[in-house]
């Protein structure tokens, strides 16, 4: 059976940085911070006092007020990024068949400040149960895809994957497999995460994770460089539209990029670390040049995990370097996490597209925050560090991995 070939055609975007596919990627060409004090919430007693929040984001510019407090933020998210990828994409919705459109989004946590409101609110009273009806339905993952789905009528493949700060990635190719296949024709792939509450931020300070330098908010996701303390953590959505070739070809669709490839793996190490030596993240990669047909000296650009954690920023260089041998040096490596912070399950998806413009615009998003190197990372290796750098890109990379050792990697290239 030959496989369908599968286009973006649509991008949506709602991030720390830009609350347009636009706004975002002048964020990131710029090389702006989105790190600020919370707002959400009072986090003066928290270890970490500062987050990458979406800001100047009013949910009823887009959204009815009475539906919207329906909803909990990651689902408005997901249908605000969503409705701009699809309306960048020109599709004529009521000339597709809606049987063959489907919506598979990522999430790692869904409605988590939903869940904190309806437990805390229980807690305060005498024990009899008065929840929210819409606690659930407000609450749960799938929520997302089947609301997007329910707006604009589409009736194929439909649901969300799990997979921690991988979710949106392993999103992206389960859609790119079903239209591989013939299953669909188009497919509304990304993913949505609203962790910044105070459960959010507790549970991954008690972990250690998160950066607690409150002194400093915007310098604070810095990958690779030797003082990095823990991630910064972020919020937002990532929409793409992924179309049949022959399909968007034949309705004149303006083109992106290819979505050439994907491929996954387990670390099978540890609940949070990642493995030292970079086991899984070598072998998500090897299995994802090998789905897309390429070798090694192929690729041009990785937008890696690089999260601003100490081992696991280390690995990830450490298992590119194996994988790619002396074509490393020739490859420009970032982290777009050091600007948005850490999106979670919407990570993926922010990220491909942050892949998807640099071909583009023949531009690599910077690494910023950089001022000390890590004599653990080869100084050989080109991190892209402080100012972007302009490079015609064929080919370019992303990868995502999660708590539980989950690994995703996917890859762009521009149709020639």
């Amino acid at each position: 059976m030959k496989l369908k070939r599968v286009v973006v055609t649509g991008l949506g975007a709602l991030t720390p940085i830009g609350n347009t596919v636009q706004e975002y990627w002048e964020g990131l060409k710029n090389g702006v911070s989105g790190a600020a004090p919370i707002t959400h919430f009072d986090a003066s007693k928290f270890k970490t006092q500062f987050a990458c929040e979406v800001k100047d984001f009013n949910v009823t510019d887009f959204i009815d007020r009475k539906e919207a407090r329906k909803l909990d933020k990651f689902s408005q998210y997901a249908i605000v990024a969503s409705d701009e990828a699809i309306a960048d994409s020109g599709i004529e919705l009521d000339k597709l068949d809606k049987a063959r459109v489907g919506v598979v989004w990522g999430a790692g946590i869904g409605g988590l400040e939903t869940f904190q409101e309806e437990v805390l609110n229980y807690g305060k009273g005498d024990g009899t149960p008065r929840f929210n009806p819409f606690f659930i339905p407000k609450m749960i993952a799938d929520m997302a895809p089947g609301l997007i789905s329910i707006k604009h009528g589409f009736m194929g493949p439909n649901y969300t994957t799990v997979s921690a700060c991988a979710s949106s990635a392993n999103a992206m190719i389960d859609a790119l497999n079903y239209i591989r296949l013939g299953y669909a024709d188009v497919i509304v792939s990304g993913g949505s995460e609203a962790a910044v509450a105070a459960a959010g931020m507790g549970g991954f300070n008690a972990m250690h994770a998160l950066s607690t330098r409150n002194d400093d908010p915007k310098t604070a996701s810095r990958p690779f460089d030797k003082n990095r303390d823990g991630f910064v953590l972020g919020e937002g959505a990532g929409a793409l539209i992924l179309e049949e070739y022959e399909h968007a070809k034949a309705r004149g669709a303006k083109i992106y990029a290819e979505l050439i490839g994907g491929g996954l793996s387990a670390d099978a190490y540890h609940m949070t670390a990642p493995h030292p030596e970079g086991t899984g993240v070598k072998a998500v990669m090897k299995n994802c040049l090998e789905n897309a047909g390429l070798k090694p000296e192929d690729v041009d650009a990785i937008n890696t995990h690089g999260t601003s954690t100490p081992l696991g920023d280390v690995a990830e260089l450490k298992a590119i370097t194996e994988v790619f041998g002396e074509h490393a040096k020739n490859i420009n490596i970032n982290s777009t996490k050091s600007m948005t912070g850490h999106l979670l399950g919407a990570a993926g998806a922010i990220e491909a597209i942050a892949s998807i413009l640099a071909i583009q615009h023949k531009l690599v998003p910077p690494t910023i925050n950089h001022s000390t190197p890590d004599e653990k990372i080869s100084p050989e290796l080109n991190l892209t560090l402080n100012k972007a750098q302009e490079r015609d890109i064929r080919v370019a990379m992303s990868n995502t991995f999660g708590f539980g050792g989950h690994n995703a990697c996917v890859v762009f290239k521009r149709l020639d």
